[in-house]
């Protein structure tokens, strides 16, 4: 194989099984971690010399987007017997990110501690992490990263594609599409039920090229998801076959000893921001893979996203930064395997993977069936990866910007600012046809960062004033501290850092400033002399705590900035010594 890749692994000795110190010794407490499994029906030989495997599963009665995973936690357990394996299932908290308030960000890092706890406190030796739902991916991954323990990603697959009138329907982008039709009294309130019950028919992930499916695509090209794992669709078959090799491959990764830490090198970060530039990716792709690349050790950040950027186009013709095409027809034409063989010269095809194979060999004599939906190099969407990052005196630690999936006019850009301290005001402001606004104007938010929002909601696709939309125009320069979905579009500038709640620049900006922006020079500011600004920064208080107790204390007292991932500090790998292994007497 490859140099790099985990050929002629040594194959652990059943003795050496992690799960073996709860149910090996002949002692008082292995006699009851024995009986109590016997309590619940298992016998010894269902365990003694086998790895267990934790299957850590998302589901919950209020996730739409893992629905299925109550039946596929069966197809990995499947799996995991196939190969010789002791499967349990560890249920863990689902983040569902169409119900969770105020922001399923705000539970990301629970997800992650939650995982690494859970791992770390039972007999495990390896485990699947069922997920999917956009925070579930980075949330499963940072707490398997941490444990370091074998550990094999399955994404949820996204859902079929919508349907309203014979159009198909995309999640969340024809969302708001319609509604900003509605809004402009283009649509009537029939057609827009009409939307809602056509949109989302499957389980699955949103099958535009969201958060969701940037994350899984993102998880493969680290290594941590089996071959073309990431774009089968929920629905498909497939994923049933998905479920169970998952189920048989971690069993054989355990007597590896393969785990994330061999997998999760800082060249394969840096193939994992390839792909997301090429796949049209979701903004949010930054946050958690830089919290993704940290956990591992590896030092990655926005100067990584920015090189990355002039190099790489995107060539997946997925909306919203392409026009036409859907997650379904994105897998048909090839999938994530098609589109990292036609970027090959970009990636570092020597890193391991979960396969037990190098990236190269995972995408060899992979192809593409449309070139439409997967393009090549010199054909590409958007001749420049998906995301900008522009620094200056708005943002000296950097703010993100979709070029792809938005009006070309404001690439280059300067207009009055329009400030709203908080969403309520700003929803109520949009929404009056004599707002003092013009399609030249920058709307800001602020306050809506990871501790202003709290949690930094996807706020960030701010609403288009209905007078705007009245007049015909569909979108406009937006800058805010928040983050917004991956299925959102327009010219939106997102995760100002410092965000204003902790007195970044952003917090001094008026009604009436002229804000510039230039994509092409990387570059935003606000027109105003650093000593009008100084005497803005004097006169500036910061605004009381959100919490005073509980999860939402601890929250926004460790809670990192987005330029560093909004990681709680105390969970980085540096910030003490490891975790032992837990005492068993």
């Amino acid at each position: 194989m490859p140099d790099g890749s985990p050929s002629a692994p040594r194959r652990k000795p059943a003795g050496e099984l992690r799960s073996a110190r709860w149910f090996g010794p002949a002692d008082l407490r292995s006699f009851g971690h024995r009986s109590r499994a016997m309590q619940m029906g298992y016998a010894p030989e269902e365990w003694t010399g086998r790895p267990v495997i934790a299957i850590v599963n998302t589901f919950s009665d209020l996730q739409p987007c893992h629905m299925h995973f109550r039946q596929r936690v069966d197809d990995v357990k499947r799996g995991v017997l196939m190969a010789g394996g002791f499967p349990v299932e560890l249920p863990a908290l689902s983040v569902s990110e169409s119900y969770v308030k105020p922001t399923t960000m705000m539970y990301r890092n629970m997800l992650a501690m939650e995982t690494e706890e859970l791992l770390r406190s039972h007999p495990v030796d390896g485990a699947v992490l069922l997920g999917g739902c956009d925070k579930t991916t980075p949330g499963l991954l940072l707490g398997a990263t941490s444990m370091n323990i074998p550990a094999i990603f399955v994404p949820a697959g996204p859902m079929l594609r919508g349907n309203f009138q014979g159009k198909s329907l995309g999640s969340g982008s024809d969302s708001w599409k319609y509604w900003d039709e509605l809004r402009a009294g283009k649509i009537t309130e029939q057609d827009w039920a009409g939307v809602e019950a056509g949109i989302a028919r499957s389980y699955g992930t949103c099958m535009t090229m969201g958060t969701a499916s940037t994350m899984t695509a993102i998880a493969e090209a680290v290594g941590m998801v089996l071959p073309g794992g990431s774009s089968v669709p929920a629905a498909d078959s497939g994923h049933i076959r998905l479920c169970s090799e998952s189920g048989r491959r971690i069993v054989e990764m355990v007597w590896e000893d393969l785990t994330p830490a061999r997998i999760q090198t800082p060249a394969a970060f840096r193939n994992a921001i390839a792909v997301a530039m090429a796949m049209g990716c979701s903004t949010n792709a930054i946050i958690h893979l830089i919290a993704m690349a940290r956990r591992a050790g590896a030092d990655i950040g926005l100067d990584d996203f920015e090189r990355a950027s002039r190099r790489v186009p995107v060539i997946a013709n997925v909306r919203p930064s392409g026009t036409t095409y859907l997650m379904e027809d994105f897998y048909y034409a090839g999938g994530i395997r098609g589109l990292m063989a036609r970027i090959a010269p970009h990636l570092d095809l020597a890193c391991p993977t979960v396969s037990g194979r190098s990236l190269g060999e995972n995408i060899a004599g992979a192809r593409v069936f449309n070139d439409d939906v997967i393009r090549t190099l010199d054909n590409p969407i958007y001749g420049e990866g998906s995301l900008a990052v522009l620094k200056g005196n708005l943002a000296p630690d950097g703010c993100v910007i979709k070029p792809a999936a938005m009006d070309q006019r404001f690439l280059k850009h300067s207009g009055p600012a329009l400030v709203f301290d908080d969403y309520p005001s700003m929803k109520r402001a949009v929404e009056d046809e004599n707002l003092d606004v013009t399609a030249d104007h920058v709307l800001v938010l602020r306050n809506a960062g990871p501790q202003g929002g709290p949690g930094m909601p996807e706020w960030g696709m701010l609403p288009m004033p209905k007078k705007l939309l009245k007049q015909g125009h569909r979108d406009m320069l937006r800058l805010s501290d928040a983050r917004m979905s991956g299925t959102s579009y327009g010219a939106c500038v997102l995760h100002v850092a410092p965000e204003s709640w902790i007195g970044g620049p952003l917090a001094l900006l008026r009604t009436g400033d002229v804000v510039a922006i230039d994509v092409a020079a990387r570059s935003i500011r606000m027109e105003v002399s650093d000593e009008e600004l100084a005497r803005r920064r004097s006169a500036w208080t910061p605004p009381a705590p959100r919490y005073g107790r509980g999860y939402g204390w601890v929250y926004t007292k460790h809670i990192e900035q987005a330029d560093q991932g909004c990681d709680f500090d105390f969970l980085r790998t540096g910030f003490g010594a490891a975790v032992p292994e837990p005492a068993i007497y």
